[in-house]
Formats: structure tokens, sequence, C-alpha cells
């Protein structure tokens, strides 16, 4: 035990490491190559005129931060969501969270063109409404250890229906919505500093309520009653962990569209590099999530430039054969 406390931060050290040059490449592959000299010149203030500060401080330095904030985002809900459902396949694309805040936006898209400082909160409430739609349906099944595959049964259903209602908006009010097919894929394409703006607090907010929480998440694990036998208000924590699950995935959701699999894919990846105590799963999760989208985001934008790919095609491209391997590796346990 002595000396697993220090493998988990050295891994949490190592990977924040790994961040960081991720962000590097990203601010400088694209049609225009900048050399990480130059990225220090200009985030430093040194280079302040020339093509290569434009595109680095108004096109790839929010763009990049914004795939940051959003790859956290999703990953965290992801931990949060298989941590109280104790399901490894549970994510906010798969059991339809993020279908619910995408629906809620594009309903304030639609209706409320000249709102869209409402988009935020308003995905918010359509990714709780979602999750807890979700959990009621598969609660009506009874409790116990297949209450948590109803939750999943569930999810892709709702998730289903939620997407297709989505996409009969987006085709009604064609004239208006200023999406696209994008929008149901994700994409990082064109979001500046106000997409920023609009997504921090709710990041900021939402991952250090998370970080408070993880200790209270370890104990689902035990199962429900045991969990209640020594002292957790199971009802409450999971309730608040859906709470904040909703508002990552739906910030999320809110600036990029429905990105798919990274609330999948990173936390697996933490657990397998330093188990399943929530303390070190969950920034770990973090920091691996914004890894994947930020080097999703990167080959999306450059394997075939100048065409760009939305960047939740190479992330689905990703998740998809790893939900299959999470299902059959289920099924024969």
């Amino acid at each position: 035990m002595t000396r697993v406390r220090p493998y988990r931060i050295g891994m949490l050290v190592a990977t924040a490491i790994l961040l960081m040059f991720t962000l590097a490449l990203s601010l400088s592959a694209g049609s225009v190559q900048v050399s990480l000299g130059e990225i220090i010149g200009i985030l430093f203030g040194k280079e302040r005129e020339g093509l290569p500060v434009q595109i680095v401080k108004n096109i790839r330095l929010p763009r990049t931060l914004v795939g940051l904030l959003v790859g956290m985002n999703l990953a965290v809900s992801g931990v949060l969501l298989q941590g109280i459902i104790r399901n490894p396949m549970a994510s906010p694309n798969i059991i339809g969270v993020n279908a619910g805040a995408g629906l809620a936006a594009v309903l304030v898209m639609a209706l409320f063109p000249s709102r869209i400082g409402f988009i935020p909160p308003s995905s918010f409430i359509g990714a709780l409404g979602a999750a807890l739609t979700i959990n009621a349906l598969a609660n009506s099944k009874g409790g116990g250890r297949k209450s948590t595959v109803y939750i999943v049964l569930a999810g892709i259903a709702v998730s289903n229906l939620l997407n297709a209602a989505t996409s009969a908006l987006m085709i009604i009010y064609s004239d208006i919505l200023e999406v696209s097919y994008s929008w149901l894929l994700g994409s990082l394409s064109g979001r500046s500093w106000s997409a920023f703006a609009s997504i921090w607090p709710y990041s900021l907010i939402g991952l250090a309520f998370a970080l408070f929480l993880s200790p209270k998440i370890n104990l689902f694990s035990l199962g429900d009653d045991v969990a209640s036998s020594v002292g957790l208000s199971v009802r409450l924590y999971r309730f608040l962990a859906l709470l904040l699950a909703a508002v990552l995935a739906g910030s999320a959701v809110s600036v990029t569209g429905t990105i798919g699999f990274v609330g999948l894919i990173a936390p697996h990846a933490a657990r397998l590099l330093v188990g399943n105590d929530h303390r070190y799963t969950l920034p770990l999760s973090a920091l691996l999530g914004a890894i994947l989208l930020i080097l999703s985001d990167t080959l999306a934008r450059t394997l075939f430039s100048p065409v760009e790919l939305s960047v939740g095609i190479i992330t689905s491209l990703l998740g998809a054969p790893f939900f299959l391997f999470l299902l059959f590796r289920k099924r024969g346990t």
C-alpha cells in the first residue's frame, strides 16, 4: 500500500505532462505549421504580429482550450455515471445524457434563436431530465444488479428516441438553425473565445464538486445496502452525482454537439492505470479525456486537410469497437 500512492500520483503527473505536449501539438499542427518556439513566444506576448500570431491566438488556442474542457467534462461525467450505476458500459452518449442535452440545445436554437445564452442551462436541464427518466425506467423494473443493466438498455432506447427528435427539429427548422449534421457527430470547428467563455464556469464548478464527491462514489461499488450501512445517503449522493454528470455533459454538448465515447474510453483507461479508487480515477480520467479529444480533433482537422472531419467521427471510430469489447467481455463474466 505504501507504494500505491506514489505510483498513482506519478501517473497523474506523467499524464499532465503528456497533456501539455498534446496541447502544444494542437497549437502547432495545421495548414500553417507553427514551431514550439513561436508558440511560446506568442503565448508569453513576445510575438504580437504576423499570421502565426493570429492563427494561434484567435483560432487554435480557443479551439484547443474548448476541447480541453469538453474532454474533461465528458470523461468525468462518464466516471460518475459508471460509479453510481456500477456498470462499465455507462457513458453520457450511450445512456442518453448527451442526447437529452442535444435536444434541449436544438430546441432553444429553433424556438428562441435570439436567446443563445440559454443554451448551456437548457442543455443541462435536458441532460438531467434524460438521466432521471432513464433512472426511473430502470428502477421500475426493481432494484438489484439487474437495474444497472436496465439503465443501459433504457438509455440506448431513450437516446435513439431523443436523437430522432433532434434530427426532425433540424430538418423542420433548417432555415433558422445554424447547425448542421456535424452537430450530431460533434465538432470543434470554429469554436472561439465565446464558446470557451460559455463552458469554463460549468467545467470549473462541476469538476471541483466531482473531486469533492469522489470518496463517496467509491462506496457505491459496495452495493446500495452495504453503502447505506456505513452511513452513505445513497439516494442523495446518487442524485448529486447525476446532477454533476448532467452539468458536465450538458455544458460540453452545448458548445460542441454530441461527441461520443470519450466518457467510455477515458474512465476505463484510467482504471487500468490506477485502479478503482475514484480519488485518483476521476482526475486521471479528466486528463485522459482531454488528451483523447484534443488528439482526435488534431487528427480530424489535419488527416484530410484542407477538408475537416467532425471530431465525433474519430472518437466514434475509436469508441465503437471499445464498447463492443466491453460488451462481450461482460457477457463472458
